[in-house]
């Protein structure tokens, strides 16, 4: 039995990943991309109802039919928003390059068809986004997965803006809704490393009713054994 993946090479993994928009032509192993998969459906899931569907493209032809016409439709939707066509014609061709160019796609969705049903409004919307955080989990998996096996990958959320082209270039069956595409491949250059808001912007911890800024003087956290500060647990 393997062992697991320690803490070091863990952290190494989140820290290390990047987004990778082109890729060369060496196909991907067929092992390898059952391990991508495999680590996929061990993402964790609302009542483990496993809502995740992946469709794995790699014929050329496919893929080039999925950019075209997914290239409509963003034409489309540009023209219409009164944008020049000279720019949009630079979007359309860069977004099908990122398609076709891949190696590998995988298009990601997500199905209903287990879910809790609820006749209002309100609790079948937080079903339908407990569905959404579950397939986004398995998809982190994976890209953590391909990123450790020295792969790259790219999350893109254009299926959201025109889910029946993808179901019907693709002849997805009709439960599957469509949320992302991820292409997968080895790099052909790194990945640019991107800023990230510090701990201080995004994080407060509720004590006595108040909100505390991880930057207040007056906040004591607790430390681990190693000195390392963290958010404390008291209060």
């Amino acid at each position: 039995m393997e062992s697991p993946l320690s803490g070091t090479s863990l952290r190494g993994a989140i820290a290390g990943r990047r987004s990778i928009r082109r890729y060369r032509a060496d196909e991907v192993p067929a092992n390898i991309l059952q391990l991508l998969l495999q680590a996929a459906v061990t993402a964790p899931s609302a009542h483990n109802r496993q809502p995740w569907r992946f469709m794995l493209l790699q014929d050329c032809s496919t893929k080039l039919a999925l950019a075209d016409a997914m290239g409509r439709r963003l034409r489309q939707h540009r023209t219409t928003d009164g944008d020049d066509p000279a720019a949009i014609e630079k979007d359309v061709a860069r977004s099908r390059a990122r398609i076709a160019d891949a190696p590998v796609v995988l298009v990601v969705c997500l199905t209903m068809e287990e879910m809790d049903v609820y006749a209002d409004a309100t609790r079948a919307r937080a079903e339908f986004l407990m569905a959404v955080q579950g397939t986004a989990m398995a998809v982190q998996n994976l890209m953590l997965a391909a990123h450790s096996e020295g792969l790259g990958s790219c999350w893109m959320c254009a299926p959201l803006f025109c889910p029946d082209v993808v179901r019907a270039t693709l002849d997805l069956p009709q439960l599957w809704e469509p949320q992302a595409l991820v292409t997968i491949g080895f790099p052909a250059g790194p990945g640019v490393t991107r800023p990230r808001k510090p701990l201080c912007d995004v994080v407060r911890r509720h004590e006595r009713k108040r909100f505390v800024h991880l930057s207040d003087p007056e906040h004591k956290p607790a430390r681990h054994h190693d000195g390392d500060s963290v958010i404390s647990d008291h209060g």
